[in-house]
C-alpha cells in the first residue's frame, strides 16, 4: 500500500474473459510492481467465467496481501437465477475481506456490515447515497456517467468515501442476453466462451462504420477509454480521495505509475496522457461525461 498519500489508487476487477493463467499472472505482477493501494478481484460480468478463476483466487489474494495491498472482493453486476445468488451469498458469508456489491440484492445481503458499492449500482443523488451508507456502505464508486457538478454535490457531505473511475472502457450496461455469443451466431447457453478472443472487448461499429461501443459477453462498454488524468486535481478539490483504474491488456503497471505520478505532483497530466495513450494501442480517450458533454468527448484540460 502506498504510504503517506491522501490519494488512494484502486484497481477495479478484470471485466474481461482472460485465460486463467494470464489472469493469475496479471495480478501477481500488479502485487509486485504497481503503485496501488487497493485491488478488486472477482467475477463481475458473467458467472460462467467464475469457475475458471476460482482455483487461482486464493493465491492471488495472498500475493496481493503480502504486497500490502488492500483486497476487495467484487461480485456480480446482474444476478438472474438461484445459482448466481448462491455464488454471491457464498462470497458474502465466507470472507472477512471487504465485499463490493454491484447489484442491489448483494447490498441487501450485506446490510449492517461494512461493505463497498461498485459503479454498477445507480447512485445519482444524496438520498440514495445516504440510504446506502445507512445500509453499511463505507465506500461507494460512483456511476461513470456523472458530470462534475453531480460529483461535487455528492461529495459535499458524503456519508461514505467516494471513488471515481478515471481509466478504462466505461461499463455502460449489462443484459441477460450475451451480445458476444450472438455476434458469433451462438446462444448464451452454448457460447463456447468466445469472449476470450477479445481481451479488451469486441468492437462494435454503427451501420455507417463509425466506432460506437465495445461488447464483453453480456456487457456493453464505451468504445473510447476513459482517461481523467487531467481532471484529478479538480476531483481532489471536490474532496474525492479514491480513484479507480479498470484493467485492460496494456501495461497496467505503467498506467498506474502515470496516475500515481500525477496524484503525487511528479508528472504533468499532459505527460501522463501520452504515456496512457501509448498503452491503449492508439484508441480514443474520453472524459466527456465529467465535462457535461457527450461521453466520448475528450477535454485535455481540467474544468478550472
Amino acid at each position: 500500500m502506498v504510504k503517506g498519500s491522501s490519494a488512494h489508487l484502486t484497481l477495479g476487477p478484470v471485466l474481461f474473459n482472460w485465460a486463467p493463467e494470464r489472469w493469475r499472472d496479471f495480478y501477481f505482477r500488479i502485487a509486485d510492481e504497481a503503485p496501488l493501494d487497493t485491488v478488486c478481484v472477482g467475477e463481475v460480468v458473467c458467472s460462467k467465467r467464475a469457475p475458471f478463476f476460482a482455483p487461482y483466487l486464493a493465491d492471488v489474494v495472498e500475493r496481493l496481501g503480502s504486497a500490502d495491498k488492500e483486497v476487495v472482493l467484487s461480485t456480480l453486476a446482474l444476478i438472474m437465477n438461484e445459482r448466481e445468488m448462491a455464488l454471491v451469498r457464498e462470497t458474502v458469508e465466507n470472507t472477512d475481506f471487504l465485499v463490493e456489491a454491484n447489484d442491489i440484492s448483494t447490498a441487501a445481503l450485506l446490510k449492517g456490515r461494512p461493505h463497498a458499492v461498485g459503479p454498477f449500482v445507480n447512485i445519482y443523488n444524496e438520498g440514495t447515497l445516504a440510504y446506502m451508507a445507512r445500509n453499511g456502505a463505507e465506500r461507494v464508486t460512483l456511476p461513470v456517467e456523472l458530470a462534475a457538478s453531480s460529483i461535487a454535490a455528492l461529495a459535499k457531505s458524503a456519508p461514505a468515501e467516494l471513488e471515481v473511475m478515471v481509466f478504462g472502457r466505461l461499463p455502460l450496461a449489462i443484459s441477460a442476453r450475451c451480445y458476444h455469443a450472438r455476434c458469433h451466431n451462438l446462444s448464451r447457453d452454448n457460447c463456447q466462451f468466445v469472449c476470450e478472443k477479445n481481451p479488451d472487448g469486441f468492437d462494435v461499429d454503427t451501420l455507417d462504420g463509425e466506432p460506437f461501443l465495445a461488447v464483453n459477453g453480456v456487457q456493453a462498454l464505451s468504445h473510447a477509454y476513459c482517461n481523467m488524468a487531467g481532471d484529478l486535481s479538480v476531483l481532489r478539490d471536490f474532496g474525492i480521495r479514491r480513484f479507480r483504474l479498470s484493467p485492460h491488456s496494456g501495461d497496467m503497471v505503467r498506467i498506474a505509475e502515470a496516475f500515481r505520478a500525477v496524484l503525487d505532483n511528479k508528472m504533468a497530466p499532459e505527460e501522463a496522457n501520452a504515456a496512457i495513450a501509448g498503452e491503449t494501442g492508439g484508441m480514443p480517450l474520453a472524459n466527456g461525461y465529467f465535462h457535461g458533454k457527450a461521453g466520448a468527448a475528450f477535454e485535455g484540460g481540467s474544468l478550472m
